[in-house]
């Protein structure tokens, strides 16, 4: 896109967006959503939710019991997306050294050389990651948090645009290990997809029981669209109030007795960052309260800890009292 224009003042960079860059991220993400949805039955809100998460640069978890098309809807994003796609099954004896690459010696050249692991990928589809042990998902945390992978004290970057699509099976089922707070963190959002609706079961048993139905599905947007994308996403207007608010509602969780630990300073920029890329998804070039609202369980629920225990329906209804108990300012 062009006709963008930025000016600096002070420590932010301001940009001018009109409608017609909010018109064009719409466009982009409306047939992303559409290819997405040929392959998933009823799961129209977690598409959205993963393509809010893609335009705002954050990874993604999805988390819920097998079978329920957490894998299918990671490799649908693969598809839609002109990219490097590599796909990861954690087990529990894989090693680091699977994931991020290692140094082998070329016995022509008489020299160590990377072999890339297959987390150098734009989308890398980390399936059950809590199936790692510890030491692998430490691995994994490196290239999430800082975009880069350190193997024998060489650094190596990942890709741009990159981002990690991780399932998860529930931690009370066997040979799964809880991922750190630390990981969990770097997730930009949390989704559960849920049982299909009976109707949506019945076409899912008409149309894939015989077809894979990843196999119609085709790339409808690139690398460089999608960091152009991003690059309107992140200048959607945010008010100081809008911003002053969603303080606030960190703030609530770290004072709320219910809540053992509260959300992080990151997960107020997550929440930010969501917020501008489903203000852009609306048709608008500015953040409102109903944007921080609708995203606030999907991004900050799995950043606490409740009292009662780190179960994820709580955790999302504790969030759901700390918004209906923080004030919302008229000129927001």
């Amino acid at each position: 896109m062009e006709g963008m224009s930025t000016s600096q003042e002070g420590t932010q960079t301001n940009s001018v967006i009109g409608a017609e860059h909010i018109e064009w991220v719409q466009n982009l993400t409306s047939r992303a959503r559409t290819a997405m949805n040929s392959v998933l039955e009823g799961k129209d809100e977690a598409v959205g939710l993963s393509l809010i998460a893609l335009l705002a640069g954050g990874h993604v978890l999805l988390e819920d019991v097998p079978g329920v098309g957490k894998t299918l809807l990671a490799r649908a994003m693969g598809k839609v997306v002109d990219g490097s796609v590599r796909r990861i099954q954690f087990t529990p004896d894989l090693l680091p050294t699977d994931v991020v690459g290692v140094n082998l010696f070329n016995q022509e050249t008489r020299h160590f050389e990377f072999r890339q692991g297959p987390v150098f990928a734009n989308i890398v589809i980390a399936d059950e990651i809590n199936r790692a042990s510890p030491k692998t998902q430490s691995a994994m945390l490196e290239c999430m948090a800082e975009g880069q992978a350190t193997i024998d004290g060489q650094t190596y970057p990942m890709p741009t645009p990159f981002i990690v699509v991780a399932t998860q099976n529930p931690i009370d089922m066997e040979g799964t290990y809880a991922l750190p707070e630390a990981q969990r963190d770097r997730f930009l959002t949390r989704i559960s997809l849920g049982y299909p609706a009976t109707s949506d079961e019945v076409d899912l048993l008409d149309n894939q029981i015989q077809n894979d139905p990843l196999e119609t599905a085709a790339a409808v947007t690139n690398l460089e669209q999608i960091t152009q994308a991003r690059t309107i996403v992140r200048h959607v207007s945010a008010s100081r109030q809008l911003r002053e608010y969603i303080v606030a509602i960190l703030h609530a969780t770290r004072n709320d007795q219910a809540i053992l630990l509260g959300s992080s300073p990151r997960g107020g920029v997550h929440l930010l960052r969501a917020a501008k890329a489903r203000a852009a998804l609306s048709g608008r070039t500015f953040v409102t309260p109903d944007d921080v609202q609708a995203l606030a369980p999907y991004i900050l629920a799995h950043r606490i800890i409740p009292r009662d225990g780190d179960d994820a329906d709580l955790a999302a209804d504790l969030i759901g009292r700390v918004l209906s108990r923080v004030p919302v300012s008229a000129n927001q």
